[in-house]
């Protein structure tokens, strides 16, 4: 048995050592529980009561030696991998590295953000309000009842009789009014949505700056220079400023705003048809109807109220000449920006 032992133990070596060795199929059969070592040690019953320690002591010794074998293989086998991954997974830490590709804002967030700068800068803050909205926050508190021929112009998106999809970020205002005691200086950024049909220079949605200010003795004069500030920052020093008569029913008087294309000067170009001026607002003083609405006592308090669409702005800022093509997603167009 000595023999049969010796003879185990010299196999299973040399099978350990052997190049491309199947370590877990040699550990089966020899330490295995159907393995040679272990039908050697089944065959101890019949030895006589002095060999079985010998034997016994000497098969101990051969299991340790192959399982010694065994980790030792298996710890070469493991670092000679991973010393082959190293070299062929080395990297040239001096190379110079692949330029990670970076996106930009969309050319409508940098006009919005340069626009809310502008005006976080004269002291205003930003309020927000929802998209989908009531009826009254919309239009009846603005001063436009139902049946109202100024619903007509802002024909929207409704999901019950009395909620909506906002057409006018003026809403934002008279919630603000409601919440808010004067001194009032917001402006308030955001989707709207109106039933226009998709041309150069309309969308069912666009984006609007909407501006507010109430406290007492606000005149006609604090707007226009306010919005001559706006309009040099944004536009240029050389920048001026029209007001023509308009209607709004939420602000009496009511004005629209233009400025001297930043183009040609007021020369006349294609950007202002040759007109020498750009519309690209309409504003105007808070009707006293709206200031009490919202709980604001009109005989002691005024203000005025601005609105603006981004996407015009981004136009007129940039030169573009059909508002699709900021909605269109190609990158072309996009990376000019």
């Amino acid at each position: 048995m000595k023999a049969k032992l010796q003879m185990i133990k010299e196999n299973a070596l040399s099978a350990i050592h052997a190049d491309n060795a199947d370590l877990e199929q040699i550990r089966i059969q020899y330490l295995g529980k159907k393995g040679e070592l272990t039908g050697v040690l089944r065959g101890m019953g019949a030895l006589t009561p002095e060999e079985r320690p010998i034997i016994g002591q000497l098969a101990n010794e051969v299991r340790e030696e192959i399982e010694k074998a065994l980790g030792a293989k298996a710890e070469a086998e493991k670092n000679a991998m991973l010393e082959k991954r190293l070299v062929e997974e080395k990297i040239d830490v001096t190379l110079p590295s692949v330029a990670a590709k970076m996106g930009k804002l969309h050319p409508l967030t940098q006009v919005q953000r340069t626009i809310e700068d502008i005006f976080i800068g004269m002291g205003f803050s930003i309020a927000e309000g929802p998209e989908v909205e009531y009826d009254y926050y919309n239009f009846q508190a603005l001063n436009i009842p139902e049946n109202h021929p100024a619903r007509d112009t802002q024909d929207t998106f409704y999901i019950t009789e009395n909620i909506l999809l906002r057409s006018q970020t003026s809403s934002v205002q008279a919630r603000v009014m409601e919440q808010q005691k004067p001194p009032i200086r917001i402006i308030s950024p955001g989707r709207v949505y109106r039933s226009d049909a998709v041309d150069a220079t309309h969308s069912p949605l666009f984006h609007q700056v909407e501006g507010l200010v109430v406290d007492k003795g606000i005149t006609m004069g604090d707007l226009k220079g306010m919005l001559e500030t706006f309009a040099k920052t944004l536009f240029g020093n050389d920048t001026l400023l029209r007001f023509r008569p308009h209607h709004f029913p939420f602000t009496e008087p009511s004005a629209e705003v233009d400025v001297s294309c930043f183009v040609c000067g007021g020369k006349g170009c294609r950007v202002c048809k040759n007109e020498g001026w750009i519309e690209i607002l309409g504003a105007g003083m808070v009707h006293p109807f709206v200031l009490e609405n919202c709980g604001i006592d009109p005989k002691v308090y005024s203000g005025f109220a601005f609105g603006m669409g981004v996407e015009r702005i981004a136009m007129k800022y940039y030169g573009i000449d059909d508002m699709r093509h900021l909605y269109e997603n190609d990158v072309r167009f996009l990376k000019q920006f």
